[in-house]
């Protein structure tokens, strides 16, 4: 799942999903909600292109592929929003990855992770992170665009 909008000379934001994803909307609906991916990918392209930005858009269950994601964002990507699901709780490698950017990083959660078991409490990805968005559902994703939105326009 890759989209790129050209709708500005601006690198596009890069926005990676962990896994089980790739299962929203069906999956858990009480926890997760009622919108799946692909409307999620979808509100993201609207509100980047309401400040003029673009993406590129991804979902892997595989941690290796989210690694090189990150990485390849390193040049190719003026910001990157990621909600790693599980692996957020459990990924170094990720963590790694992200620590080498050199760009804004917002970490998104569709659920508020305090409020959940304690074993989700702990983020790694936090700790690289510019920002966190988290319990605000698919929301959260529109709200981190708005965040990156601005740091990039107070960069320039």
């Amino acid at each position: 799942m890759a989209k790129k909008s050209n709708q500005s000379k601006t690198l596009p934001i890069h926005i990676l999903n962990g896994p089980n994803l790739n299962l929203l909307g069906t999956r858990e609906p009480e926890v997760y909600g009622h919108t799946t991916l692909a409307q999620v990918e979808k509100m993201c392209v609207a509100q980047a292109a309401s400040h003029g930005l673009s993406i590129v858009f991804r979902q892997s269950n595989h941690e290796g592929e989210i690694v090189d994601f990150v990485q390849e964002a390193r040049t190719s990507a003026s910001a990157m929003l990621i909600n790693p699901a599980g692996y957020g709780h459990t990924s170094v490698a990720i963590l790694d990855a992200i620590q080498m950017l050199k760009i804004p990083v917002i970490e998104v959660h569709l659920s508020n992770i305090h409020r959940r078991e304690p074993f989700r409490h702990l983020s790694y990805v936090s700790k690289g992170a510019t920002g966190i968005v988290m319990g605000l559902g698919a929301q959260g994703y529109l709200r981190a665009i708005d965040a990156v939105a601005e740091i990039l326009k107070g960069s320039k």
